[in-house]
């Protein structure tokens, strides 16, 4: 599993619980417990998928829903509602605001995934699908493999990283800051040398002879998949 989701929810336990698992899944996580600031957060952290708490202390989720559908940036964002409302009428009204599925607390966290995950095959299939391709390039998760045509590829775990995060979003240019937001876990101590390391090992691996080249640099930008 690949691909970000941000939590707005107000009960700390709730969000260490699912980041963990979601972490488990391959899922990059970040959250919030308030709605203004994790309005804020979320545009910077650019997440495939909302999980929004009904209830919070400063805006509702239902406020959040419909601030999120004007905004032309995030209007498309798919969003699940976490609630204790279980009533028919609540669950239209969430729905109305916007979002894309309603799950009643208590829940498991194995229902929460397997509506993570239908939400997204929605929404941006290639986040959850068992298979990443751009031009000749494959990427099987399951199996962590990469091809280049039939040529198979060997490259370590961070460099798979990085290629898996550059077939989920190609020809866009993302600088060394936010490649460590996106690649590197818990965004660990690592230095713009280091991430040029791995990018040079990565472009050397899937550069293969007589075949074009795959990975970009673009001068005081960063780099990108073509």
């Amino acid at each position: 599993m690949s691909g970000k989701i941000f939590i707005i929810e107000d009960e700390p336990s709730i969000i260490q619980l699912v980041q963990h698992n979601l972490e488990k899944e391959g899922f990059i996580v970040s959250s919030s417990t308030n709605g203004n600031n994790g309005l804020k957060e979320l545009k910077k952290f650019e997440p495939h998928l909302l999980l929004l708490d009904w209830m919070l202390p400063d805006l509702s989720g239902v406020e959040i829903c419909k601030n999120i559908r004007k905004d032309i940036k995030l209007k498309s964002l798919p969003i699940i509602m976490l609630t204790a409302k279980g009533e028919e009428e609540d669950k239209i009204k969430g729905l109305d605001s916007g979002v894309d599925d309603y799950l009643t607390k208590p829940f498991s966290f194995n229902e929460l995934l397997a509506r993570i995950k239908a939400v997204l095959r929605r929404s941006d299939p290639k986040i959850v699908s068992d298979y990443i391709e751009f031009d000749d390039l494959k990427l099987n998760r399951n199996e962590r493999r990469v091809f280049r045509s039939d040529i198979e590829i060997t490259l370590g775990p961070t460099e798979f990283r990085l290629l898996e995060f550059f077939l989920l979003n190609p020809k866009r240019v993302y600088s060394r800051d936010q490649i460590l937001e996106n690649v590197w876990p818990n965004n660990i101590n690592v230095e713009s040398r280091t991430i040029d390391v791995h990018i040079r090992r990565l472009r050397k691996s899937v550069n293969l002879k007589n075949k074009k080249e795959l990975i970009r640099t673009v001068r005081s930008a960063g780099y990108s998949l073509i």
